[in-house]
């Protein structure tokens, strides 16, 4: 799949500035993903912008896991992050690496920074820390272990590393500015001690760096030219450059000059949860089935319900690239699979809530077999036959007793033409011992066969409908949002954040099941298949179909709120 780029941005007339003026000659991206979770469309947007530049000026994106806190990584996250970005249509054309393979090396850059008086070790507990560190308006103090000599902070690192300390004992820390306005910069941590299995370098080493200090070595290491990254990451960047600079990658050697860090606003969508940390309490509390559930942001979910690599890419390039944090409705993207879908998705019959209806002047042994279209504007996808005999089921709601004005569906005594087949007329209604609706009861116009000579009798309302003789059974996984209202679910504000609230926010009609029934052609179809249900949505089959039951995930209703400005 090749990305089409059809409109510059904010990163792009930057580096435009940067090769023309000599600062850098080719472009080298990386999407640097932790292994502690799945891909959520949150993620997305820096996906695309990293694999969409190194595209737009012929250079390279390499696929980076900062794998650097072994608590929480896997190799099924390692897998899975792997299938979604191939899923979308890219490939990381600049390589495949690991934090990992340089911890011996960033190992060496923090040795180093300790005998230049860049970094010591500390013991400060981690309450200490935090009372030491200040507040926004309020400058930090020195911890007492700050100015410990050099080498006598070598001797400790090297005995961490040796594992000769507790967890939570000694971290190392960057000597900067305890008075810094940035946080970021008031003595950062560095390394701390971990003794956790990591996924790839099992019980090799039992101290770890921090994201902060690996992250930017790791992109200088790999020729790195721009760090694109969201906007929560701006006040790192001074943290950033800090270690790139004294880590000596910004000398200019052979014409490299260092990465260079650049911050986009993230990703929000209305009612949609945008946290890895949260998503992962929904799926281990047993709020959903599991990170693919289809009602996930999740891009192994959204896969499974049947949204398209074309509709998310789409979604993402018209939302676009800005400096300024915004909300996006989450109707826009719904219009993106609609967009995308209308042309592919073959159409059918399935009636979701059903009503029988006996034709009572059918015979009953009789079988008639229509030809029907797969698609009205794509000849394309050519025809296929559907039966009609005397029993059928309509929707529930495609009937009323006593209908408002204007309801040109079946009622007492009115006519409809049935899709692709004939004009009936509802002569009785039959009612079960409490007064529910068993079934109807009504004739056909036999001479309204659809597409024969002289049988274009016009009446108002056209129902779809299914045959009840070889009829499949069907399960719809109708969805809505997980969320009811909006929720803050900024990275830095969600150790604080109250779950009970969070739980309550939590959609409690995000799912509905449907038990009815479809035509064979459905029931027949792969997993993964998506099929229009005519008047009803756009619909993918479900791998937990079975030879019995065929379940399909609702991707989109047919109505579209969403209004392009």
């Amino acid at each position: 799949m090749e990305n089409e780029v059809t409109k510059t941005n904010f990163i792009w007339d930057i580096i435009d500035e940067e090769l023309e003026s000599g600062w850098c000659k080719e472009i080298h991206t990386r999407f640097p993903p932790e292994p502690n979770g799945y891909l959520h469309i949150g993620h997305c947007k820096a996906l695309i912008t990293d694999f969409g530049t190194a595209e737009k000026y012929g250079g390279l994106c390499n696929l980076r896991f900062d794998d650097t806190n072994p608590s929480k990584e896997d190799t099924e996250y390692v897998d899975g992050i792997q299938e979604d970005i191939r899923w979308l249509g890219f490939e990381w054309k600049g390589g495949l690496y690991y934090a990992s393979e340089y911890y011996e090396k960033i190992y060496e850059i923090a040795e180093d920074f300790i005998k230049r008086g860049l970094a010591y070790v500390d013991e400060l507990t981690q309450d200490e820390m935090r009372e030491y560190r200040g507040t926004l308006t309020t400058p930090g103090k020195n911890s007492p272990w700050r100015d410990r000599p050099a080498e006598e902070s070598l001797d400790l690192f090297r005995r961490m590393r040796a594992g000769e300390f507790p967890e939570g004992k000694m971290i190392l820390r960057a000597r900067i500015d305890m008075a810094s306005p940035n946080m970021n910069m008031r003595d950062p941590a560095m390394y701390r001690i971990l003794y956790k299995n990591h996924h790839r370098t099992g019980n090799t080493w039992c101290i770890y760096p921090m994201y902060d200090f690996a992250h930017p070595i790791s992109d200088a290491l790999e020729g790195i030219t721009h760090s694109l990254c969201s906007l929560e990451f701006e006040a790192h960047r001074p943290l950033y450059d800090w270690v790139v600079e004294n880590a000596g990658f910004r000398k200019g050697e052979n014409g490299y000059h260092g990465p260079r860090q650049i911050e986009f606003a993230r990703l929000n969508i209305t009612r949609t949860i945008m946290s890895k940390r949260y998503l992962r309490r929904l799926v281990e509390e047993g709020y959903v089935s599991g990170w693919d559930d289809p009602r996930m942001p999740t891009l192994c979910a959204m896969r499974r319900r049947g949204f398209t690599p074309t509709a998310i890419r789409s979604f993402i390039e018209a939302v676009g690239l800005a400096k300024a944090d915004s909300t996006v409705d989450y109707a826009m993207l719904e219009h993106c699979v609609r967009e995308d879908l209308g042309n592919k998705a073959a159409r059918a019959m399935a009636v979701l809530n059903p009503l029988k209806v006996i034709l009572t002047n059918w015979p009953e042994d009789k079988v008639d077999e229509l030809e029907m279209e797969n698609h009205p504007d794509v000849p394309e996808f050519g025809s296929r036959k559907v039966t009609f005999g005397r029993e059928i089921w309509i929707e529930q709601e495609d009937f009323m007793e006593e209908p408002p004005k204007k309801f040109f569906r079946l009622k007492p005594d009115g006519e409809v033409r049935l899709k692709g087949a004939y004009i009936i007329k509802c002569d009785k209604v039959v009612k079960n011992a409490d007064g529910t609706i068993d079934h109807l009861e009504c004739s056909v116009d036999l001479e309204s066969r659809s597409g024969t000579p002289g049988a274009d009798r016009k009446v108002k309302g056209t129902l779809h409908w299914v045959n009840a003789a070889d009829c499949r059974p069907i399960e719809a996984r109708l969805y809505e949002p997980l969320l009811n209202d909006e929720i803050d679910t900024e990275e830095e504000g969600e150790e604080t954040a109250d779950k009970k609230d969070f739980i309550s926010r939590l959609n409690p009609d995000s799912l509905h099941i449907a038990r009815g029934y479809a035509e064979k052609a459905i029931a027949e179809a792969g997993v993964g298949t998506t099929f229009q249900f005519l008047r009803t949505g756009y619909f993918c089959k479900d791998k937990d179909s079975t030879d019995e039951l065929s379940v399909y995930n609702r991707v989109v209703s047919l109505k579209d709120s969403y209004k392009p400005v």
